[in-house]
């Protein structure tokens, strides 16, 4: 199955015209992920049964959920990707700055820095693959992870975002 085919993703497409489910999904964003109650009707079914209240899964749904209410439509493209086009299109510098202290945030500041990469790529309707987000949030969020498996991640996002980058980058610098 694909990232865009995950079932909750299904869900919060689904929820895409609920202007009262989206309300409060949004709301969510300024607490703890998985602590704002009103949320929990449109997340908790997804999370298991057996998942603890701190378990990364549990806290990757509900900041996904979060983060989709705040800008709605999936998209085929990585985050990353879709932050790299953004910084191509402004030719901001600020942007670059933004999205290296995203790759540096540990677990508890990860989502303030996700609400503000968001907030940017909806200003610009740049939609992005947030099955994909999902998965890589499990891991991200999850205190047990091997250091190499977040630094994967981080090097994925860091390859997709100068991927994007690398399409229209001036290479005269590099003439032999």
């Amino acid at each position: 199955m694909s990232a865009a085919e995950h079932p909750f993703i299904g869900h919060l497409q689904r929820l895409q015209n609920d202007r009262g489910a989206l309300a409060v999904l949004r709301r969510s964003l300024g607490f703890a992920p998985g602590a704002y109650v009103p949320a929990y009707p449109y997340v908790e079914r997804f999370v298991g049964a057996e998942r603890h209240a701190q378990d990364a899964w549990r806290l990757a749904l509900y900041l996904t959920a979060g983060l989709f209410a705040s800008h709605p439509g999936q998209g085929r493209a990585s985050l990353a990707m879709r932050f790299g086009e953004l910084m191509k299109a402004r030719n901001s510098a600020s942007i670059e700055k933004r999205f290296i202290a995203l790759l540096a945030a540990d677990a508890e500041n990860l989502p303030v820095y996700l609400r503000q990469a968001v907030s940017l790529l909806a200003a610009d309707k740049l939609a992005f693959d947030y099955g994909a987000l999902l998965d890589d949030l499990a891991h991200w969020l999850d205190p047990y992870l091997p250091v190499a498996r977040g630094d994967a991640i981080r090097q994925r996002w860091a390859r997709d975002f100068y991927a994007a980058l690398a399409n229209t980058t001036d290479t005269s610098l590099h003439k032999d």
